[in-house]
């Protein structure tokens, strides 16, 4: 005789521990390795010093996409973005110069401002899991600022101001020489 099989019970402590992880994976798709002491040091590298007539054209590829989903890795809008993809897709709109794709080479490809001095198209980087430049999302002015936030959401616009991300700002930066 045979004996029913029955369905495991996941207890709601593992359920908690696999949900935790998922989320930290899922943020994970934006950010970099960390250092020996838990910051991420942009890599020393030639910054990008895009010519600032361009700052529109950035600002109009980036508002173009708002809404368009999440996807881990994701660089396209059909694909989805993840920060470091929307980054690079709106750029690569704007100029044939080669493209860096996690935050952290997007900061060795930037040089960093005040953030009284931010313009629209600049970058501004957070500190979301635990790294400097482990989130990243660009300045559309209004101390506002456009980021294909985690699984389940949208690129958006967002208010620096926000209690999130107030607190996680970590630093602005630019790719444009003027």
């Amino acid at each position: 005789m045979q004996m029913p099989t029955e369905t495991p019970i996941v207890p709601p402590r593992r359920l908690m521990l696999s949900a935790a992880l998922a989320s930290a994976a899922i943020l994970a798709g934006c950010s970099s390795s960390p250092t020996r002491r838990g910051r991420t040091a942009p890599p020393p590298v030639k910054p990008l010093a895009l010519d600032g007539s361009l700052r529109d054209a950035l600002y109009a590829r980036t508002m173009l996409v708002v809404n368009t989903p999440y996807t881990y890795g994701g660089n396209t809008p059909d694909g989805g973005f993840d920060c470091s993809g929307l980054v690079q897709y709106a750029l690569q709109g704007i100029t044939e110069k080669r493209l860096p794709r996690s935050t952290s080479q997007w900061a060795g490809v930037s040089t960093p401002l005040s953030r009284s001095d931010l313009r629209r198209g600049d970058f501004v980087f957070f500190n979301t899991s635990g790294g400097r430049y482990s989130h990243m999302g660009i300045y559309v002015g209004g101390d506002r600022f456009v980021h294909a936030p985690s699984s389940g959401g949208t690129v958006q616009v967002v208010g620096m101001g926000s209690a999130y991300f107030s607190k996680r700002f970590t630093e602005a930066r630019t790719v444009f020489a003027g």
